[in-house]
């Protein structure tokens, strides 16, 4: 995946239809998350469309988070979420201001506000996954 910033450079230039194109590519690169995992306990409340988020550790200590949607243009979204902290370690996550990250993309004005009415509930789930690793 490429950096939020040059994620960011790209959409900043792109028309609407292009941006939705944009998030829809970066959903379809997201790792794919097993139908196992997708449960009641995976499952991010008060999205519009189904999220699920699965933490997982790596030998360092880093958190690696799986994560999926049943809506093409959410799991785009789900994806700028993750760049902001995937591979990281839980301080530095629990440190992270993932809204603030996401801000340049205004999102809130582009998509509709049923597509963004989670990405609080999502970003608060990470936050405090990794509280618990601190």
């Amino acid at each position: 995946m490429p950096s939020l910033s040059d994620i960011h450079d790209e959409y900043d230039f792109l028309e609407a239809d292009d941006r939705y194109r944009l998030l829809i590519d970066l959903g379809r690169a997201l790792e794919p998350m097993p139908d196992a995992l997708k449960t009641d306990a995976t499952l991010v409340r008060g999205c519009s469309a189904s999220v699920w988020v699965y933490p997982t550790t790596a030998a360092d200590g880093s958190l690696h988070f799986l994560a999926d949607s049943n809506a093409a243009i959410t799991k785009g979204i789900i994806a700028l979420v993750l760049l902001t902290v995937q591979d990281r370690p839980p301080t530095e996550i629990a440190a992270t201001d993932i809204a603030a990250e996401l801000a340049p993309f205004d999102l809130a004005r582009q998509l509709s506000s049923n597509r963004t009415q989670g990405i609080p509930n999502m970003i608060a789930l990470i936050r405090e996954t990794a509280q618990r690793y601190v």
